[in-house]
């Protein structure tokens, strides 16, 4: 019984896959971040687009949790909880896409496809979590 619950092992091909797709996402949640902390007018733009208020508290507001989850997510130790909680932000932002009727496949799933590379990355990285979740195909 003691056996099962041992994380497997790294490769290296699947610690330098996973390290790429993590950074490819911490990448594009940090550039988010800074342009919700500025924020610039395309940002207050879609956020009356999508019916939230227009105000810079809220794209600040918005910015700062996108930072806190990522910064989160991007150190080992609370790598977890920071995928988590970026799950959570994904799915507001998918429901509100949903709510408005955005087109589907390059808005409304764009937060879908962001989930899946962070947890994708996380899963090729950490073989705790594989030993937690272990996906036999």
């Amino acid at each position: 019984m003691s056996a099962m619950l041992q994380p497997e092992t790294n490769t290296r091909a699947m610690t330098l896959a996973g390290r790429g797709m993590s950074g490819l996402v911490i990448v594009f949640l940090l550039f988010d971040a800074g342009i919700k902390l500025v924020p610039i007018a395309p940002v207050t733009e879609t956020l009356t687009a999508l019916g939230w208020p227009a105000s810079i508290e809220m794209a600040r507001g918005l910015g700062v949790l996108t930072l806190v989850c990522t910064l989160l997510y991007a150190t080992p130790r609370t790598a977890v909880l920071g995928a988590i909680l970026l799950t959570g932000y994904f799915g507001g932002a998918m429901a509100t896409h949903l709510r408005v009727g955005s087109p589907v496949f390059s808005h409304l799933l764009f937060g879908f496809y962001l989930g899946l590379l962070l947890w994708g990355g996380l899963y090729l990285r950490d073989a705790r979590l594989r030993t937690l979740i272990p996906i036999r195909l």
